[in-house]
């Protein structure tokens, strides 16, 4: 039977891109699938005190020179046979097998990359080893709903064939995850490359990188193999997509500046918008958007650029501009074009959407 596992996150939503797309890779990477994700409200069934995890606190706390909170020592509350995971100056995690079931549980800080490498990737590993050899692989895909992926994939999706194949909706895009099982490794290989090539050849182009890459990666991975520098022009995203593109390691041998223009006078005055533009067209139009591109470019002196403006809401929407329109400006050697995009969902839904789009557009443009 394939390991198979759901992710749960307890208490408030997560923002987009971060800490369960991190564990549903690392699962994926020990050969257990994730199926499902979900999030649900803080609640403290029957446990019992798991005195070492105590101890962990009470020792945490003391290094911080101050005393363990009463209301935390639900903390150390545990279901009965629950084995703690330790990360030096972290929450404690924990997890626990019962029968063909298994379970953990992982803080949601700073720490949880470690917490992943330490306990969770061997934990899955060894559990996953226990049913067979699996093998894993996760295509990513941009630009499409899952709708549209599950349309193409239809002659390959379900639990028939060499290798499984499902789609995973994941923070504004849709990865397909290809899951092959084998008495050996070699046999799990070979059909998983099989079931790669074929699907792959389906998705095509809208298929950006696999496993841990992220858009951003690959994107900027396409700007050092031809030699370009990027600058980006942004309104409604605050930062975000410099944010992302700054993210992976070695940014600065691509990456020139990013300018945050949010206001029209900065718009004017950073970018060289004219007002004229603006107040013919509106700060959110496709004509601004193709401005703020040529504006970064030429102070950045880069050879590609990316600009977004548009409506994140939840306020601000007009009959012909509703909330969620953003417009991406990109200019690239010296050619300059720009895109609408509608997106649904609450301000910082559509924020990170944008910043999709955007790299994205950017990514098409490169491979063109």
């Amino acid at each position: 039977m394939t390991a198979t596992a759901q992710i749960v996150t307890v208490g408030a939503m997560p923002t987009p891109g971060a800490d369960g797309a991190a564990v549903a890779a690392a699962l994926g990477a020990a050969g257990v699938a994730v199926v499902s994700r979900a999030f649900v409200e803080d609640d403290e069934p029957a446990l019992v005190l798991n005195e070492r995890l105590l101890t962990t606190l009470q020792e945490r706390h003391r290094r911080l020179d101050r005393p363990l909170p009463r209301r935390a020592e639900r903390l150390a509350l545990l279901p009965q046979g629950a084995t703690v995971w330790v990360t030096p100056d972290a929450e404690a995690g924990w997890a626990m097998e019962n029968g063909r079931r298994a379970f953990a549980v992982l803080t949601r800080d700073a720490t949880l990359p470690a917490m992943i490498a330490r306990h969770l990737t061997p934990f899955a590993r060894e559990w996953a080893g226990t049913r067979g050899t699996t093998v894993v692989r996760t295509l990513r895909t941009a630009g499409l709903a899952a709708a549209d992926v599950e349309e193409r994939l239809v002659d390959w999706l379900g639990p028939d064939g060499e290798a499984t194949v499902s789609t995973i909706p994941a923070d504004g895009e849709v990865w397909v995850r290809l899951r092959a099982r084998a008495s050996t490794p070699a046999d799990a290989a070979k059909s998983l490359e099989k079931a790669e090539t074929g699907v792959g050849a389906i998705l095509g182009d809208d298929c950006y990188g696999r496993d841990g890459e992220t858009l951003e990666l690959v994107v900027g991975r396409m700007l050092l193999e031809r030699r370009l520098t990027l600058a980006v022009a942004e309104a409604c995203t605050g930062g975000l997509l410099g944010h992302r593109l700054t993210s992976v390691p070695g940014a600065s041998a691509y990456f020139e500046r990013g300018v945050l223009a949010y206001s029209q006078r900065a718009k004017e005055e950073l970018l060289g918008v004219p007002g004229s533009l603006l107040r013919a067209h509106g700060a959110v139009s496709g004509q601004c958007a193709e401005a703020m591109a040529r504006g970064v470019a030429t102070l950045a002196g880069a050879s590609c650029a990316l600009a977004v403006t548009g409506i994140a809401g939840p306020d601000g929407g007009t009959p012909t501009k509703p909330v969620g329109t953003v417009f991406v400006g990109l200019l690239l050697e010296g050619e300059v074009t720009a895109r609408r995009f509608q997106f649904s969902g609450d301000r910082a839904a559509v924020k990170w959407q944008s910043t999709q789009a955007a790299l994205d557009m950017l990514r098409r443009s490169l491979r063109a």
